[in-house]
C-alpha cells in the first residue's frame, strides 16, 4: 500500500532494538482517511475468505480492524488488557510478551462475543515476533472458531512472526507494508534494494 509506505518513510522514527515509532500515523495520532483506506485494503484481500467477525487487541489494532469490519459489514471484537467490572461470566484469556512495553500483557475477551463456529479474521497494527497475534489465534481456537487469516498494517519481515503463525496455523498472513530492513538511516520495504553499508577501514 504505497500511501502507507510513503507516510512511514516520511514520519517513521527508528528507536533501536527493532522498534519503529509511527505514533503520528497509527499508534497515537490517526489519519482517518488513511485508516479507512487500510481497512478497505484488508477487506479486499480477505473478502473471499468470508470472515464473520474480526478480532484485534486494544489499543492500536482497533482503528484498522474497525475500518476493515465496516468494509466487510461484520462485527469487530477487541481483546481487553484490563478486566472492567462489566466483564463477567466466562472469558477467554491469553497472555503475550510485549516488546514495546516490556513484561507480559493479558488479553481478555468475554465468551459471549466469540461464539463457537465463527470465521475469524485477526487484524492488528504490527507483526514482529508475532506473540500478540499468536495469543489471539490461541483464543480463536479455544473459542472453537475458525481462524481464516491474519492482517497487519506493518510487518517486520526480519523477525520471526510470520513463520511462527504460518507454522502453527497455516493461514494467509497479509501485511499492508512489509519492512525488510530497518536502522536509524534506512527503512527498506519488500521489493526494494538493501542499502549499501560502508565499512570503515579501521584507520
Amino acid at each position: 500500500m504505497q500511501a502507507l509506505k510513503d507516510r512511514i518513510r516520511a514520519e517513521g522514527v527508528y528507536l533501536g532494538d527493532g522498534i519503529l515509532k509511527i505514533d503520528g500515523i497509527l499508534n497515537h495520532q490517526m489519519d482517518p482517511n488513511l485508516i479507512k483506506a487500510m481497512g478497505e485494503e484488508v477487506a479486499d484481500r480477505f473478502r473471499h475468505m468470508a470472515p464473520t467477525r474480526i478480532l484485534t487487541a486494544e489499543v492500536s489494532g482497533i482503528a484498522p480492524a474497525l475500518m476493515a469490519a465496516l468494509a466487510l459489514n461484520v462485527p469487530v471484537v477487541y481483546a481487553r488488557k484490563h478486566k472492567p467490572v462489566t466483564m463477567y461470566g466466562p472469558i477467554f484469556m491469553e497472555n503475550a510478551p510485549s516488546h514495546t512495553k516490556g513484561g507480559e500483557t493479558n488479553l481478555m475477551v468475554a465468551a459471549e462475543y466469540l461464539p463457537s463456529g465463527e470465521r475469524i479474521l485477526i487484524v492488528d497494527d504490527f507483526l514482529a515476533s508475532g506473540k500478540t497475534l499468536l495469543a489471539l489465534a490461541r483464543m480463536v481456537r479455544e473459542a472453537k472458531c475458525e481462524l481464516v487469516g491474519v492482517a497487519v498494517v506493518v510487518e517486520k519481515a526480519f523477525e520471526v512472526g510470520r513463520g511462527e503463525l504460518q507454522a502453527k496455523y497455516g493461514v494467509p498472513v497479509e501485511a499492508l507494508a512489509t519492512i525488510t530492513y530497518l536502522d536509524e538511516h534506512h527503512i527498506v520495504f519488500e521489493g526494494e534494494e538493501m542499502p549499501v553499508v560502508e565499512v570503515g577501514d579501521g584507520a
